[in-house]
């Protein structure tokens, strides 16, 4: 496309431009380049957006300036850019509003529909803190309603667990309903699940946990160090304990405790299961073992996932884009009218810096300082895929911000004295995450040492954190018996008739007791989505132009920060075919892959993208 641009010599080299679109579909503006410009020669502006018709867009060119350094002539515009952006935080939002404004989780429940659906507004009170999401005037019930025609004719049970593993071996025809819902959906990741050669069909992957062998058992021998490690730091928060020691020679069990049937004054209810090969008894204890991965799934999901990554994260993106120049899991992972407000729960406890790698693994009691170790630390559990790989991506993340910050920052003033810098940190903590504005521990973003630790934090969680937690569930949850989302009953009793099913047909009182088939082809629907790289996802250390800056210093930190993304791609190849680390492969030999830097389109299992996507 060849546009015109008008351009006053006397003002200097150009550094921002205007555009109006007068069609009247809206299109995507990847760049603008200025050839030959006098006295300047070639000057880029890397827009990538979509440009709506009859609104005016401002774009810069691709060099950077603190605000106190700005062009004089610059200004004014860089001023009203922030200011279309924030908003006047009225009235309802439209599709092609750029507008970043904050909001509370307002919209979870339908109380139309009856009190059962009542949710309370999470953000806002001392009952129910939560950070801040975008306000916006899009809604989830597009995805909701096409998730529940997909699967409106399919039967509520499954029978066996052989019935398990044909729901990767079928197609599951689509209505022409969902075939319309899909259409309307602005997303491809939704739009990559139904097939368009020439039948509507969806059709599930063989997660690899199961691939090749048909089926799998967790074997609490191999599960042994593995639930140690996932229960370590959770069992006073999601009501079980797993009582472990390293030798495999010591007894294993698990206690299940539930509110006690006269209200939260009585003691909870609390019976120890221990393991058991033959009859009811080892019925009973796969299925505790179930009610154990049900629980930390959940967690995993709500907090791992969704509130420590996605919910946390969200304030800071927009008071990033107000400053400087979602509900769907809680339906398939918990009890719905308690997910959320269970993670609000845990909210209450986040403090910002101990979501560094360093200080997160002090904490749950992996780790311990250590300066004469590799990034000051030296690793309780030397055979721990997620900190190994995890401290060489920290540590990475960590030079190239402060390769970053140091050229532009020069010294502790120019932090304290950058205005668009102090704006954001304060409407971050003001705004954002206003239910914990007055905690002592927020930085104080007076020094460039604070500015580095809080945007690698930043980077760590958006980046690898969300991709440790999000881009292996397909392939290690997607077989429902081994990561159930739900469970349906208590566990029986003794003398009961669910206690009789169980002796009779062990299988089917199991499958009857985690998750239908309704809602587990939901939530395979929704988990392979998350699980899913796009054909055009970035990468850590990747960008989509290479001129992606003017300066010299930031290109060649960041060209140093790519090259070091691929050493940890071979170091991390190398360990996962070296028989001595055990725990890179796990028993059912899925070698982890989940900060490998570099991923590929679709169920890769690996890549940490630059940022969450959804």
């Amino acid at each position: 496309m060849k546009v015109k641009f008008d351009w006053v010599e006397e003002l200097g080299v150009p550094g921002a431009f205007i555009i109006k679109n007068h069609h009247q579909n809206e299109f995507y503006l990847k760049t603008l380049t200025l050839e030959d410009v006098p006295g300047h020669g070639r000057v880029l502006f890397i827009c990538n957006s979509w440009v709506y018709p009859e609104i005016d867009r401002i774009f810069f060119t691709n060099q950077a300036y603190l605000p106190s350094e700005t062009p004089a002539t610059l200004r004014w515009y860089r001023e009203k850019e922030l200011e279309n952006l924030r908003g006047d935080g009225l009235g309802q939002l439209e599709e092609w509003d750029r507008v970043y404004d904050y909001d509370a989780y307002n919209d979870l429940g339908n109380p139309d529909e009856g009190s059962e659906y009542y949710r309370p507004v999470l953000g806002g009170s001392t009952e129910y803190p939560y950070p801040r999401r975008g306000r916006t005037g899009r809604t989830g019930q597009t995805v909701r309603r096409t998730l529940a025609s997909c699967t409106k004719r399919t039967s509520d049970e499954f029978d066996t667990f052989q019935g398990v593993i044909e729901l990767f071996e079928r197609k599951f025809t689509v209505s022409e309903d969902t075939d319309k819902m899909l259409e309307i959906i602005p997303s491809e990741f939704f739009k990559k699940f139904i097939r368009t050669n020439g039948e509507a069909y969806l059709k599930f992957p063989m997660p690899k946990v199961i691939e090749g062998s048909g089926q799998f058992e967790i074997e609490a021998r191999k599960a042994l160090w593995e639930l140690d490690s996932l229960l370590a730091d959770k069992k006073d928060e999601i009501g079980y304990e797993l009582p472990l020691e390293p030798s495999v020679e010591e007894p294993l069990a698990i206690e299940l405790s539930r509110p006690h049937p006269d209200g939260d004054q009585c003691v909870a209810i609390s019976k120890v299961y221990t393991p058991a090969e033959r009859g009811v008894e080892g019925s009973t204890w796969q299925l505790a073992k179930a009610y154990v991965s049900i629980n930390d799934y959940g967690y995993h999901e709500l907090i791992s996932h969704w509130l420590n990554t996605h919910a946390v994260i969200e304030p800071f993106v927009i008071a990033t884009n107000r400053q400087l120049s979602v509900d769907l899991l809680s339906k398939y992972f918990f009890p719905a009218k308690f997910s959320m407000e269970f993670s609000s729960m845990v909210y209450k406890d986040w403090v910002f810096p101990e979501q560094s790698l360093p200080a997160d693994l002090i904490k749950r009691g992996v780790a311990i300082e250590d300066s004469n170790s590799p990034h000051g630390l030296r690793l309780l559990i030397e055979d721990y895929p997620y900190a190994v790989d995890g401290l060489q991506i920290w540590s990475a993340i960590k030079t190239w911000v402060e390769d970053y910050c140091s050229f532009y920052c020069k010294n502790n003033e120019m932090v304290q004295n950058d205005s668009e810098l102090q704006s954001w940190w304060e409407e971050l903590r003001e705004k954002g995450h206003a239910d914990k504005k007055d905690e002592p521990w927020w930085p104080k973003m007076e020094t460039c040492k604070e500015l580095i630790e809080t945007c690698t934090i930043i980077i760590w969680v958006a980046s690898a954190v969300h991709a440790a937690v999000n881009f292996g569930q397909y392939p290690y949850a997607g077989y429902l018996p081994n990561r159930p989302s739900l469970s349906r009953r208590f566990m029986p009793e003794p003398d009961t008739p669910e206690y009789h099913e169980l002796e009779r047909n062990p299988e089917k009182a199991f499958l009857k007791t985690i998750t239908a088939k309704k809602e587990a082809l939901r939530s395979l629907f929704l988990v392979e989505i998350l699980s899913k790289h796009s054909s055009d996802e970035l990468y850590l250390g990747h960008r989509d132009n290479p001129e992606w800056a003017k300066d010299t210093e930031p290109l060649r930190a960041f060209k140093k920060f790519g090259e070091k993304q691929k050493e940890i791609e071979e170091r991390i190849t190398e360990m996962n075919t070296n028989p001595k680390w055990k725990n890179r492969v796990g028993p059912v030999k899925v070698p982890y892959t989940l900060l490998y830097p570099t991923g590929e389109d679709g169920l890769s299992g690996k890549g940490i993208p630059n940022s969450t996507s959804i």
